[in-house]
């Protein structure tokens, strides 16, 4: 226990003296943190709405006023040219105008012509009118914000309304009332559960934040190992202490450090939001207000997950000779972090589905999958109990394994050791 504790204060040490350490850390909660002020020193009520007892000085709200005009005249004045096909004469000018504000409409002669002048790019984009609830519509690029279809669908919609109307010998403005009526109905919303909707912003931001934790700090654990075997000064480590100190002090040196740099940062932004929530009028609510449970899920999951791999890392850096080489070697690990990160993602939007629950209970995707399902999901106690228990048996063996390699790949040189190879001997000799 002393070898271990002697082990743990040195590299406590060396990440505290580290500059880029203390500096990143420092600096990134000071920025981070005062962008939770800006409310407080400039005007956000264009973004986050009037808060709750703000006061906004005349001369600013006309300065804003004024820059807004400027700004839809400059938008309105930036026209662009469509193109229609319409032989039926089923679109109304007068409506298209007002749907598509912003455009210049040619009419074409033929299909042919728009698809001609599209591909050319005299013009952005053209609708071909077949029928009443029909038409092709040609774009070059189509941008990811684009809702020209959807635009020229409602257009058809009213026009159709419009006729129908005409022929009937209706009231279109008494009809449509009726029909809006879902627009002006009241109501309340009471979750009794859980809000897929906010919670799913938080929960990305967190699956993605353990996910770069293992890998930043799991490499710089290899390269630690790595650069001690190549200057040879592990062999005087391996001899005067155990492995299982060696390999466990820098393990959760490097969790305190990696915990203590996030804690400080994301402490920061949470406190200072909490501070100026209702100067945000509660803008940040889905990324920042976070229940306490799921942070304590997250805390606990994500320590066991870093842990796990971390160890796993360690190994590996034992495993080669030249810090070069630790990518190559720590690939196949890697690869899982990946594969885990990514199937996570994915599921957030099935969170109760049989893929992460299964994933919830593996140790090494149960770090992300269960904090996913505790955030978002249906989870009863007893999964979350079961789940952290076989993570912190999975950590426990992770550790001794990666000591025995640890111990065993230290004194190897030469061409780096396959990690399948080192597991299969130190198995073997068990």
């Amino acid at each position: 226990m002393k070898q271990f504790i002697t082990v743990l204060k040195f590299e406590l040490a060396n990440y505290i003296k580290n500059k880029t350490y203390m500096v990143t850390t420092i600096l990134m909660a000071v920025i981070l943190g005062a962008l939770m002020f800006l409310p407080r020193v400039l005007d956000l009520t264009g973004l986050v709405g009037e808060s709750q007892g703000s006061e906004v000085v005349e001369e600013s709200i006309s300065e804003a006023q004024e820059e807004e005009k400027q700004a839809d005249e400059e938008e309105n004045s930036q026209t662009e040219t469509y193109m229609l096909f319409d032989p039926d004469g089923i679109v109304n000018q007068e409506l298209l105008g007002q749907y598509f504000p912003n455009v210049t409409w040619q009419n074409a002669e033929s299909e042919e012509e728009i698809r001609t002048a599209v591909e050319q790019q005299n013009a952005l984009a053209g609708f071909c009118v077949t029928a009443e609830n029909q038409f092709t519509y040609y774009v070059f690029n189509k941008s990811m914000t684009s809702g020209d279809t959807g635009t020229f669908s409602e257009l058809l919609g009213l026009i159709k309304q419009l006729k129908y109307c005409e022929e009937n010998d209706l009231n279109f403005e008494e009809v449509s009332q009726v029909f809006q009526f879902a627009d002006q109905v009241q109501y309340e919303e009471k979750i009794l559960g859980k809000d897929m909707v906010s919670n799913y912003f938080y929960c990305y931001a967190f699956v993605i934040l353990i996910f770069m934790m293992i890998i930043m700090y799991g490499v710089m654990i290899a390269t630690s190992v790595t650069t001690e075997k190549s200057n040879r000064s592990i062999e005087v480590l391996v001899t005067s202490t155990s492995s299982n100190s060696l390999i466990f002090g820098k393990v959760i040196a490097g969790a305190v450090a990696g915990i203590c740099q996030v804690g400080i940062i994301l402490g920061a932004i949470l406190l200072s939001y909490q501070i100026n929530r209702d100067a945000w009028n509660g803008f940040l609510d889905s990324y920042l207000n976070i229940p306490v449970d799921v942070l304590v899920t997250f805390a606990l999951f994500g320590i066991g997950g870093y842990l796990f791999y971390a160890f796993l890392y360690g190994a590996v850096g034992a495993l080669v000779s030249k810090t070069e080489d630790i990518n190559k070697s720590s690939s196949g690990l890697q690869m899982i972090i990946m594969i885990v990160y990514f199937v996570v993602l994915v599921q957030l939007m099935n969170v109760d589905g049989i893929v992460i629950k299964v994933a919830s209970f593996l140790p090494f995707s149960s770090y992300s999958a269960m904090f996913a399902r505790v955030a978002m999901g249906n989870v009863q106690m007893w999964e979350i109990v079961t789940s952290f228990v076989i993570l912190i048996v999975s950590v426990v063996v992770a550790g001794l394994i990666g000591a025995k390699i640890y111990r065993m790949g230290t004194l190897r040189y030469g061409n780096p050791v396959k990690f399948s190879h080192a597991l299969k001997s130190v198995l073997r000799k068990e």
